[in-house]
């Protein structure tokens, strides 16, 4: 039987760089890639955020930040057009600011 160790038999032989970049390389690998949205998907978030704010619901809003989605729960405190970002305050009192255009889903609860 091949006792086979792996990457621990080849990193003996390798630069302490090269090693760095091969585990770099495979976080790489995990990274989600961004969803391209359409009109009408940009239109309903549009509404949603309006009747969410006005109301005064909690929503969930999924996001792409930092190579992976997150989402975040709360209500909605401000919208900024120009500056293009939701101002978003959570159960805990926290407040986020997402960019409109990293907005992938937004849901109400309740």
């Amino acid at each position: 039987m091949i006792r086979d160790r792996g990457r621990i038999k080849w990193t003996a032989m390798m630069l302490p760089e090269h090693v760095k970049k091969l585990r770099d390389w495979v976080k790489e690998d995990l990274w989600e890639s961004p969803k391209e949205l359409d009109e009408q998907q940009l239109e309903e978030f549009n509404e949603k955020v309006q009747v969410a704010k006005a109301t005064n619901r909690k929503v969930t809003i999924q996001y792409y930040g930092g190579h992976h989605y997150e989402a975040i729960i709360g209500k909605i405190r401000s919208f900024d057009t120009f500056q293009n970002d939701i101002q978003v305050v959570n159960e805990e009192g926290d407040i986020y600011s997402i960019p409109l255009a990293a907005i992938t889903d937004i849901e109400y609860i309740g």
